[in-house]
């Protein structure tokens, strides 16, 4: 059955489909998010993409994602893209490498500001809804410095049949930091994304010495500064393969992204 939220989400995806489709040899956009495949589609178990490092690079040089066969996180600063292993430990990501999802930006600092010592993510997530200007457009988030604690994710690689998100994320590989120095990177994403991308927050870590980093869960700030990318543009690029062609997208998936998120 369609409800008025598939509808709606319908009607979203395929504007943003005809858009992403039509940008696809366009210009750089400096100004956009870009974004390979969707969250729904993700947490469905679709795991392997077509678009590889060295294409992404095209779109972005700062942003999250995963690989193929959900073989790790992704996190990219400063052009530079890494992937971190279900063992917490990072590497540079080979330019072949591919993702089935991913959301990067050319990012360009508008605003900086410093964050007291102690905030944690709950109290991060509260503050930022309150000062942002508009709650409706993407925002490229950066938090470089010391951390009091960080509590980071990653997932180990999946082998076909795919099971669902939800069901590898009861097993996920937890790791807990100290005392460590390194950037936070991710996206405030407007509500109006569900089922497309994570609605909020989405944060990856990758520590200075580029040796660990994951998804992140939680962390408590020491001496951090909060750099602000305001995105005001939003590309999105579908895969071409039989899987995702054949994928139910219409299913109300919420309770399995609360699980998989937090």
């Amino acid at each position: 059955m369609i409800t008025k939220r598939n509808t709606g989400k319908i009607i979203f995806f395929l504007i943003l489909f005809l858009y992403g489709a039509s940008n696809v040899h366009a210009r750089t956009e400096t100004e956009a998010v870009t974004q390979i495949s969707t969250i729904d589609a993700l947490l469905t178990g679709i795991y392997d993409g077509e678009t590889t490092i060295g294409q992404l690079k095209k779109y972005g040089n700062f942003g999250i994602g995963t690989f193929n066969a959900l073989d790790g996180e992704m996190v990219a600063v400063n052009g530079n893209f890494y992937q971190v292993k279900s063992d917490g430990l990072a590497d540079k990501a080979e330019h072949f490498m591919k993702t089935p999802f991913a959301t990067v930006t050319f990012f360009d600092k508008d605003e900086e500001l410093k964050l007291r010592p102690g905030i944690n993510f709950n109290t991060f997530e509260r503050v930022m809804d309150n000062v942002v200007p508009t709650k409706n457009i993407f925002y490229a988030l950066q938090i470089k410095g010391r951390f009091r604690e960080i509590k980071l994710r990653s997932v180990p690689k999946q082998r076909k049949p795919y099971a669902p998100l939800s069901s590898i994320i009861k097993k996920q590989p937890l790791f807990y930091s100290k005392n460590i120095e390194g950037v936070i990177v991710g996206f405030r994403c407007p509500p109006f994304v569900e089922g497309i991308n994570v609605p909020g927050y989405h944060f990856h870590f990758i520590s200075n010495d580029t040796k660990m980093g994951g998804h992140v869960l939680d962390f408590t700030v020491e001496d951090a500064m909060l750099q602000i990318d305001y995105t005001p543009k939003f590309i999105m690029l579908l895969p071409g393969n039989e899987e995702f062609y054949k994928a139910d997208l219409t299913i109300n998936r919420e309770e399995e992204f609360k699980k998989v998120e937090k």
